[in-house]
């Protein structure tokens, strides 16, 4: 039986100073972590209590679909050459060399130790499908570690990886996947959204993330109350309601107005009385192309003899003058390369004219993406189809009327670059948007060839053929399972958790520990529901009972028996910490009560 006399469980009154989110605040409180270093924690009793019961529910689903392994958390370098990541994760990786000078890292995830174990035992499509999983801690050198587990610098992940010989397989696994981590999501007592997700640095064809709705997240996710529709920033579009063109004046070419210092948008529309919906803005960008080193801002170098030099490649991009650009739907709509503002030197090479004044006319675009020895000229789909807008007319103090995109100036494509806004409508269903803040929980991807193709992982398929593997890569945060629990769970008394993964279900509490009748009744009552296989804890320590009241409270324990007068009565006070109702409950038959309970799923 535990007994909080003999367990060390440190709970604070106050929340550390530089607490800002719940979870942080409270988690610490409860003693359930203590920071070690910045972004680095370590987990107390209640709280490896709880990680371990996540872990089990995780591995509980995850061996229904998959075999566990368990990896290094130390890489050579090779490994992330061969796949390209050793340069492409920077600073977030840590690195570091053995005593011969070999350098090494920590693991942030292990597609490529996955890939190099498939490429070196996996034959034939005869031994496919193969899911594989592991339950480890990860490593990133987090610039900003804040919000206690949120953002840290050393992590426990649930990372999956499934091979297939062809595309249909990897559906399968994925969808696998997908329903599995319902499955655990659904265990672990959350309410979550499954999203459509931008795969980042991972690659890949499609991914998903099942986010939880916090105050203390730091994704935006844009979702429908009517038809589910939910997907993060990076992806989410909506339906945009009708604007009305402005009339043609004259015989409706282009028409230069004066514009005397009138740069931004709203300037320019409140001087000429139209709305910003009818402007174009321009954006002036300069995009890396692959292969080619970018000098440092400000620096230049000659390249050595035969060496190609830094080269970059103009991109300007057209918004409606009241949308934002959203910087990943650009790097996806430039395939993934690096972009940055044109400096002044560049736009005035470029478009002949200051900042505040550019537009797309007199330029020679190229005429698609492949294209190299022209400047991009991409559209927003919001401007699709309009007509008669004004935008710059690259010279100082001038802008234009009816510029129509494919009719006065031809763009090199039309993409989605902006950022959705509350309220718009759901590209489904029509119903309002709502954009929140929310933490990722799990992230589920179609990683496709990307690392097999890099790193030589093939097999035979049935006609004898040499194919590359197919691949899906799939990761839960433990900690952010924890976190987003208590963040949907908590009060100004502290936070609850679900039954499944709080460190225990019941706390009964002796009253009055120096009464024997009160003693005597809370062990045999702590130990009947024990014995029914719940798992309790037994307050008996010497303490007044509002002390005890208020710690039970804090610490994340659903259920709370109070041992006190009534035992004469023979009745206990249940309460259910997440409502606060309170009912008397005989002695007799408080295992059949907390049995019914469980039956119905509050417990």
């Amino acid at each position: 039986m535990h007994r909080w006399s003999q367990l060390f469980i440190p709970t604070l009154r106050e929340a550390p100073a530089d607490a800002e989110v719940a979870s942080h605040k409270l988690l610490v409180r409860a003693g359930y972590i203590r920071q070690l270093g910045a972004g680095i924690y370590s987990f107390l009793f209640m709280g490896n209590r709880t990680t371990q019961k996540i872990m089990n529910i995780v591995r509980q689903e995850m061996d229904k679909i998959g075999q566990e392994f368990y990896l290094p958390a130390l890489n050579p370098r090779d490994l992330w050459e061969e796949s390209g990541r050793w340069t492409i994760m920077g600073e977030n990786m840590f690195r570091l060399k053995d005593r011969k000078g070999a350098d090494l890292c920590l693991g942030m995830t292990h597609e490529e130790v996955m890939t190099d174990i498939a490429r070196k035992e996996l034959r034939s499509y005869k031994q496919l499908p193969q899911i594989w999983y592991q339950i480890q801690t990860k490593f990133r050198d987090e610039p900003r570690p804040k919000g206690g587990l949120l953002r840290v610098r050393q992590f426990i992940m649930k990372d999956a990886y499934s091979f297939d010989i062809d595309a249909a397989g990897l559906d399968a696994s994925y969808q696998k996947h997908h329903d599995a981590y319902c499955r655990i999501f659904d265990r672990c007592g959350l309410k979550y959204m499954v999203i459509e997700a931008h795969s980042g640095a991972m690659g890949g064809s499609k991914s998903q993330e099942f986010m939880v709705r916090t105050p203390a997240g730091e994704d935006l996710v844009v979702s429908c109350e009517k038809c589910n529709y939910a997907a993060n920033m990076e992806k989410a579009t909506s339906k945009l309601e009708l604007v009305e063109d402005l009339k043609t004046e004259g015989d409706g070419q282009p028409l230069e107005v004066h514009t005397p210092g009138q740069k931004t948008i709203e300037d320019v529309a409140r001087f000429l009385g139209v709305s910003p919906k009818n402007k174009i803005k321009t954006l002036a960008m300069m995009i890396s192309e692959p292969g080619k080193e970018q000098p440092e801002k400000g620096k230049t170098r000659t390249p050595a003899k035969g060496e190609p030099g830094p080269v970059s490649r103009a991109v300007v991009l057209l918004m409606r003058g009241d949308h934002q650009m959203n910087e990943t739907k650009l790097s996806t709509a430039v395939g993934g390369k690096d972009v940055r503002p044109m400096e002044e030197e560049e736009i005035l090479a470029l478009f002949k004219s200051p900042a505040g004044y550019l537009g797309p006319l007199g330029i020679d675009w190229a005429k698609d993406m492949n294209d190299s020895t022209k400047p991009i000229l991409l559209v927003d789909k919001a401007l699709e189809g309009r007509t008669n807008l004004i935008g710059g007319a690259n010279k100082e103090d001038y802008h234009v009327k009816h510029l129509t995109p494919g009719g006065n100036f031809h763009p090199t494509a039309y993409a989605d670059l902006r950022s959705v806004t509350a309220g718009e409508d759901c590209p489904n269903c029509g119903a309002p948007l709502r954009i929140d803040t929310a933490v990722e929980i799990g992230h589920i991807f179609k990683l496709g060839y990307k690392y097999s193709e890099s790193m030589g992982a093939r097999v035979l398929d049935r006609n004898g053929k040499e194919v590359a593997l197919i691949m899906g890569s799939y990761g839960i945060g433990i900690e952010r399972i924890l976190t987003a629990a208590v963040e949907q769970s908590n009060d100004e008394n502290g936070f609850w958790l679900p039954p499944s993964i709080a460190p225990f279900e019941v706390v009964v509490v002796s009253t009055n520990s120096k009464d024997e009748l009160i003693r005597t009744t809370s062990e045999e009552v702590a130990g009947q529901l024990e014995a029914a296989g719940f798992d309790v804890l037994l307050d008996d320590r010497d303490e007044r009972p509002g002390v005890k009241f208020k710690d039970a409270d804090l610490v994340g324990i659903p259920f709370r028996i109070n041992v006190g007068k009534k035992v004469t009565e023979g009745t206990l006070e249940v309460v259910q910490r997440s409502t606060r109702q309170t009912v008397d409950v005989k002695i007799s038959t408080i295992t059949e009560h907390f049995q019914g309970l469980r039956a119905s799923q509050s417990i």
